[in-house]
């Protein structure tokens, strides 16, 4: 598959969607289930524009011990900052406001794309021992009745760069469900409450390229980042509103790792490398 688009850096996906999550009028249309916290399915409205969004009010938000400071929505909107410093346009338009249920976090819906019948995934389990061509190996995974398959994921410039994505905002929290491909050959990634720690929690799907060089691509955008996390610039001013000022030092330390050893994050050790469930 060819490389993706790139966004040009500093450029917001779209400002008009931007102002419209932020200052339009919220209906509450219905409740997305399953999900651990409040998640609400809503449309939102402003000056004749209207689109659907995902509300999470911080009142619905289950607290949790590992993460004691500010808000999961917080973090929701400091990843969706920081991917778009980085110019990839990973994360759906995410805001920080207030609606019917109070402060939460407000991000565009996205209608994902399915594969036809004839078509890849983004994720597989296969029999084999190792990955076909256009796949990486994550992990063996038990199957039932003693049997194991192999967990993969494809070989895709999308993915890789959302690999660099999650080791930068220490995502705790990167299942298959959160992969969103979109009209356009575009994917997105959501539910990015668990991010920034000051400590190693990245646990992912992702695993495909760990210990591989980084690409030039990625190089060039970390060096970036790096850049507009310098103390003053905007993208920190923005991020001491959302996340603790060690957390912010803690990204710029994971940024600067990347740029030290040039390699795709290996799984620590310390931590379970992949989330449960996966999906």
């Amino acid at each position: 598959m060819p490389a993706p688009e790139r966004i040009p850096p500093g450029r917001l996906i779209d400002a008009e969607q931007v102002a419209l999550l932020a200052e339009g009028t919220l209906t509450v249309l219905g409740q997305v289930c399953g999900a651990s916290n409040a998640v609400l399915y809503c449309s939102v409205a402003h000056e004749g524009e209207e689109a659907h969004c995902v509300y999470k009010p911080v009142a619905g938000e289950q607290p949790l011990w590992d993460f004691p400071d500010g808000t999961l929505a917080q973090r929701e909107v400091a990843a969706y900052e920081v991917s778009e410093a980085m110019g990839w346009g990973l994360i759906p338009p995410t805001v920080l406001r207030d609606g019917p249920y109070g402060r939460g976090m407000c991000q565009l819906w996205i209608d994902a794309e399915q594969p036809g019948e004839d078509e890849p995934g983004l994720l597989a389990l296969v029999e084999d021992e190792e990955p076909g061509e256009g796949w990486k190996a994550v992990a063996f995974a038990e199957v039932g009745e003693g049997r194991t398959a192999l967990l993969v994921h494809a070989d895709d410039p999308r993915l890789r760069r959302l690999a660099v994505l999650d080791a930068v905002i220490n995502n705790g929290d990167r299942k298959g469900g959160h992969l969103l491909p979109a009209p356009g050959g575009r994917l997105y990634g959501i539910d990015h409450g668990v991010t920034f720690n000051a400590d190693d929690k990245l646990r992912t799907l992702l695993w495909g390229w760990a210990g591989e060089p980084l690409t030039a691509e990625a190089v060039e955008v970390l060096a970036r980042l790096a850049a507009a996390l310098e103390p003053g610039a905007p993208l920190v001013t923005r991020l001491a509103e959302l996340i603790t000022a060690a957390e912010i030092e803690a990204l710029r330390a994971r940024v600067a790792g990347l740029r030290t050893t040039g390699l795709h994050r290996e799984p620590s050790g310390e931590w379970p490398a992949i989330p449960w469930p996966p999906v």
